[in-house]
């Protein structure tokens, strides 16, 4: 693109960004005391929070993203996958569900796993990650990959601004992918929304929380997020797409698994991921979500250096830093702060 266009296409992911943060506050703010009334979230001894506080908020989170990606979409030709849309909207009102009845957990699989199912059956066939799979076998391997994704952004979204610090960096980065020509306009829209629809929740989630987003929010935030994730590892880019979830990834998953050696119930309420156990080890909420921002960031960065070099060598050394940082990070939530 010249750089007028640039420009251009700058300006328009700007504006928005700052339409979306302006819908998803606003819709926050007048939902609240609806919010207060009928989906209540009260402590309990696996809660992060010590007040009652509303949650469900996740609602001005998705209607802002999938209102500004579609209308963004009509207006530049660009067109916003029918499934993705759909599969966001039925997933949201399976989080709402549960956040108001609870759920059983096969059910909440089921239709989680039939919603991911729609998103990646319905990709092109020539959408690969490795191409040496049979398409079948790749295909249900992604689906149960994208199952975990969704599940495991609504178990890290256990502390007041923690959904923030992981999503903002990571669409930004994509946003910025996509500028560069490495993404996918779809996806593009999709981050960019996104990215700004977080934005305009922030204000209302910082310590001491006012609202949660709720499972309406973090299970469609995972389906978004990870469509945008394997987009990115359709157009050749796998390892930015692990590198940029690194930390959720790697704290919910050595979680689950001690959980599973324990014989622990790892389906049900804990509080035993290393952000939480960090809260437990004196760490603030504010310092917590902090170092996970800061550390979002540096995955950030590593995961845009090996799109740009597209060097092997480079992967290499990014993914082990990007491994170290963020083993650094889990041994140090792990461990009790100095009084």
């Amino acid at each position: 693109m010249s750089a007028a266009a640039d420009a251009l296409a700058g300006a328009a992911l700007l504006i928005a960004v700052a339409a979306a943060a302006l819908i998803s506050a606003l819709v926050t703010w007048t939902s609240r005391p609806l919010l207060q009334r009928y989906a209540l979230a009260r402590p309990n001894a696996r809660s992060s929070h010590r007040i009652p506080t509303p949650q469900g908020a996740g609602i001005a989170v998705i209607a802002a993203t999938l209102i500004v990606a579609s209308l963004w979409g009509v207006s530049a030709n660009v067109a916003i996958p029918p499934a993705l849309v759909a599969a966001t909207i039925v997933i949201a009102l399976v989080g709402f569900a549960d956040d108001i009845v609870s759920l059983p957990v096969l059910v909440r699989l089921v239709l989680q796993a039939a919603c991911v199912g729609a998103v990646v059956f319905t990709a092109p066939d020539t959408a690969r990650i490795v191409p040496t799979l049979p398409l079948a076998l790749e295909r249900g391997l992604v689906v149960l990959a994208g199952v975990w994704f969704v599940n495991l952004v609504n178990f890290m979204d256990g502390l007041d601004l923690m959904t923030v610090a992981e999503v903002v960096p990571v669409t930004a980065a994509l946003l910025l992918l996509g500028m560069l020509g490495y993404l996918s306009w779809p996806a593009v829209l999709v981050a960019t929304a996104l990215c700004g629809a977080m934005l305009g929740f922030a204000p209302f989630n910082r310590p001491v929380a006012k609202v949660f987003l709720g499972d309406v929010g973090s299970l469609p935030i995972g389906l978004l997020l990870g469509w945008c994730l394997l987009e990115l590892a359709f157009r050749g880019e796998p390892a930015a797409a692990l590198l940029l979830p690194a930390y959720y990834l790697a704290d919910s998953t050595i979680t689950l698994f001690r959980r599973i050696i324990r014989r622990e119930p790892f389906w049900s309420a804990h509080r035993t991921h290393f952000y939480q156990r960090a809260t437990d080890n004196g760490f603030t909420v504010k310092r917590v979500v902090g170092e996970a921002f800061a550390l979002n960031l540096v995955l950030a960065l590593l995961a845009v250096a090996t799109v740009r070099t597209g060097s092997t060598a480079i992967t290499i050394l990014a993914l082990l830093a990007g491994a170290g940082a963020v083993s650094l990070l889990l041994w140090r939530f792990s461990r009790p702060q100095a009084s």
